[in-house]
């Protein structure tokens, strides 16, 4: 089994820095890159990119509301079209500068608010999707288990790897619960290590209500903002070795 440990990074702004990236870096195998809009800029996103290179990480466009006070988690009744050409801008802004320093895009997904309501809404996440597949058809979608998004990445031949957020709640149809729930972000280490253990086991996550859920995933997720990332990163993948899975990215899964 190959499964590919993924967490957000470049979600400073400026001289505020926001987790461990660099570390964080050395650990996983792919980074999804603030663009800009919820977070990031510039020069972190280059950095970001950089230090990404260097140590053989793919890297992808974590794309989401232009809302950096809120950090990209308040939803934002945009037009659908201004919000697909918001889409292309953040792919470009990452594309171009992965480009200048010899590194490539190889996925996107959507980040907070944004990915939640595409998660749910078949209507919106058509446009949405569809805005990726003209910017690059060759992106894999990074998304949490989504009819809408999924069947709109099928319909513009998009290549999908799921993901599995380890230390975020899901219900019963597999969408995050909102965060505004008790334990919807799961801070305690061994119950996020259990998550990872019972996927990787048998390939079920329990729900927020405590139904066993079946679950194909080819990436997990951590967020690189949460107190403790990079020691559970560390532990996480640890965990992913000891059952004889290997660390690969989702470009070399659906390759």
């Amino acid at each position: 089994m190959d499964i590919d440990l993924n967490a957000d990074l470049g979600e400073g702004f400026g001289p505020w820095r926001m987790g461990e990236d660099e570390a964080l870096l050395d650990v996983l195998s792919s980074a999804n890159v603030a663009c800009g809009f919820h977070a990031g800029d510039p020069v972190i996103m280059d950095r970001t990119v950089r230090q990404a290179l260097a140590r053989g990480v793919d890297i992808g466009a974590h794309v989401g509301f232009p809302d950096l006070q809120g950090f990209g988690r308040r939803p934002m009744q945009i037009d659908v079209q201004e919000l697909a050409a918001h889409v292309v801008y953040q792919l470009g802004a990452l594309a171009g500068l992965a480009h200048a320093a010899g590194h490539r895009m190889t996925h996107m997904s959507f980040h907070g608010a944004l990915g939640n309501m595409a998660a749910a809404d078949a209507a919106l996440a058509e446009p949405l999707v569809a805005a990726v597949a003209a910017f690059d058809p060759t992106l894999i979608v990074s998304t949490s288990a989504s009819r809408a998004i999924e069947g709109a990445a099928t319909k513009h031949r998009l290549r999908t790897g799921i993901t599995f957020l380890a230390d975020r709640a899901c219900g019963d149809d597999g969408l995050l619960v909102p965060r505004k729930l008790p334990d919807a972000v799961i801070h305690d280490k061994a119950r996020v290590l259990g998550r990872v253990r019972q996927l990787l086991e048998d390939g079920t996550v329990t729900s927020y209500s405590g139904r066993r859920l079946q679950m194909r995933v080819n990436s997990i997720l951590l967020h690189g903002d949460t107190p403790g990332a990079l020691e559970l990163a560390r532990t996480v993948r640890a965990a992913i070795l000891a059952s004889s899975a290997r660390v690969v990215p989702l470009s070399r899964q659906l390759a």
